[in-house]
């Protein structure tokens, strides 16, 4: 157990302003109370969350930020009231870091939901600390917050899944979308989506993935082990395709028209809009009433459903494809991911990186 008086240093990658420009940054981690766990940061995903948030896209950007949110460590120290983990253990944190625990979200483990949630990055903790993310050398998280990395998971493969994994698992499970034999659409073949195909394949889900072009086609289907690809472009491919579906997971980051996908739902199916997109998106309501369609949304899981859902991919041996850079090349791996230059998932090995302040 560790003092709980004590501040530590960390050094993370920080952006300044809109730019995004990421660079060393040194600041003080909260003071570790009771209940909190001391992790140093082995790995971190890279989410295109991260990007919204350096480029200040949704207008709340607050700097210096330090990005991250798929965040995999070793646990450094305890606090005295902690129960779950100890020194040495691999765990994982996610997106939120706090919620008022006193909601119906809260209560129904659905504190993603909270109005009062915390966020890993850009936010502000109870004790007035601004909260950073896994692009550092450090944290400090309520114990809560994290979840243990089974042992039959890879500390690297496991950060995709604390955001991606989970985000596609949440809606399958929350909508009932979880039976053999469900037709799906992946809509967008990125992060979230090739864990899409990967999850929805080992439900035993027939599934379809949507794109604008041809160029995925053998990378969906020869290696993700997609049934179908729908090329949205195709207007005779996309008649024929018409009302074959029980679901589609949206997962396009960016806007576009929802008719086309609307119209590949069967009777009661579910458009689940995934995409973090600062424009409103419109679409013509007889294409829902006709059908009994819906559109809904879903956000990333809750720490329960992390839990299930690394318990899941260990289950059906499934891991994200990704690529492992160094700190020293995150700008790039931003650059990249911006323009959908990664199959499928960037991940920052933080512990084998320089993260001195020059």
């Amino acid at each position: 157990m560790g003092s709980e008086a004590s501040e530590r240093t960390a050094v993370g990658w920080a952006a300044r302003d809109a730019s995004g420009q990421l660079s060393p940054y040194t600041y003080t981690l909260r003071k570790t109370g009771p209940e909190d766990v001391v992790v140093k940061v082995l790995y971190c995903g890279v989410c295109h969350t991260d990007i919204h948030q350096v480029k200040n896209h949704l207008g709340r950007s607050k700097y210096p930020m330090v990005p991250g949110h798929e965040v995999v460590g070793e646990v450094a120290e305890v606090g005295a009231e902690v129960t779950k983990y100890r020194a040495g253990d691999v765990v994982g944190v996610g997106i939120i870091v706090g919620c008022c625990r006193q909601c119906h979200p809260c209560k129904s483990s659905n504190e993603q939901y909270c109005n009062k949630k915390i966020w890993t990055y850009n936010d502000v903790y109870t004790d007035g600390k601004s909260t950073h993310g896994g692009f550092s050398s450090a944290m400090v998280v309520d114990q809560k917050f994290v979840v243990k990395i089974p042992s039959g998971l890879a500390p690297e493969q496991a950060a995709p899944l604390l955001c991606a994994g989970v985000t596609v698992y949440s809606p399958l499970k929350q909508f009932g979308l979880t039976s053999p034999g469900l037709h799906a659409g992946i809509l967008g073949l990125g992060g979230v989506g090739h864990m899409g195909v990967k999850i929805s394949k080992a439900m035993g889900h027939h599934v379809t993935v949507i794109s604008s072009s041809d160029r995925k086609r053998g990378e969906a289907m020869d290696h993700l082990g997609a049934d179908a690809y729908l090329v949205s472009t195709d207007a005779d491919a996309m008649a024929a395709a018409v009302d074959t579906l029980d679901y589609v997971i949206d997962t396009v980051p960016v806007h576009h028209a929802l008719e086309p996908y609307l119209a590949l739902l069967k009777l009661d199916g579910k458009l689940v809009i995934m995409g973090v997109i600062a424009q409103p998106l419109s679409f013509l309501s007889p294409l829902l009433g006709i059908s009994r369609k819906s559109i809904t949304g879903s956000f990333v899981g809750s720490v329960e459903e992390t839990e299930e859902t690394l318990a899941f991919c260990v289950d059906k041996g499934l891991t994200s494809q990704i690529e492992v850079v160094k700190m020293e090349q995150v700008n790039l791996a931003l650059e990249r991911l911006e323009r959908n230059d990664v199959r499928y998932r960037f991940v920052v090995d933080v512990a084998g990186s320089n993260l001195k302040v020059a």
